[in-house]
């Protein structure tokens, strides 16, 4: 669960907590660089770097404020219980044409092009990606997991349902059925060959 919050000194900061423990992960954003840097009583095992960088990635744009101490109990990340009258989701307008924004290239042309390539650059920078790479699990799994993760991302709404993702995933494939995630699908594949191969 990350968070970004302002440091007393000016710093912006990235603060991961897990259920599993007191002591939080932070660490604050470089101005020089951009990167993340961990502070000196951060866990490396319990808060690795790769964890900020997807951390950093998932909250691009979205804006920040200060914020108080962050309480986390393990409710918060325990299932939901099943509602017990069904949920409508509606299809979110703002949040399509938000991506439909993002993803428009200077001729005012939608394009799977710049879309595919800003994908393919989250699964390669993704530990998740990767970890989902490494334990051989299917293409369309970790393709819904990229999917669904940068529609949010880019949408501002990292809290959407799974089914209003999907509704805008299937709304953008009614432009391009075919090829609309042609070249996401096989770098997919291609990293899932190279890790057979190791």
């Amino acid at each position: 669960m990350p968070i970004v919050r302002n440091l007393k000194l000016g710093y912006t900061s990235i603060v991961i907590v897990r259920p599993d423990t007191q002591q939080p992960g932070i660490a604050a954003i470089s101005k020089k660089t951009g990167e993340a840097v961990l502070t000196v009583n951060t866990n490396n095992e319990l808060y690795p770097a790769e964890a900020f960088k997807e951390a950093m990635e998932l909250t691009r744009g979205l804006p920040f404020r200060k914020r108080g101490a962050v309480r986390v109990t393990r409710e918060m990340f325990a299932e939901p219980e099943p509602a017990t009258e069904p949920v409508e989701i509606v299809f979110d307008e703002v949040a399509y044409r938000r991506v439909v924004d993002k993803y428009t290239d200077k001729t005012g042309i939608f394009s799977f092009d710049l879309m595919n390539k800003d994908f393919i650059g989250f699964a390669k920078r993704s530990s998740i990606v990767r970890n989902m790479v490494s334990d051989g699990k299917k293409a369309s799994d970790i393709s819904n997991y990229i999917l669904r993760n940068k529609i949010r991302n880019v949408a501002g709404d990292l809290d959407m349902p799974d089914a209003a993702v999907d509704m805008i995933i299937e709304k953008l494939e009614e432009v391009s059925p075919k090829g609309a995630y042609k070249e996401l699908n096989s770098e997919i594949r291609k990293m899932l060959a190279r890790n057979k191969k190791n």
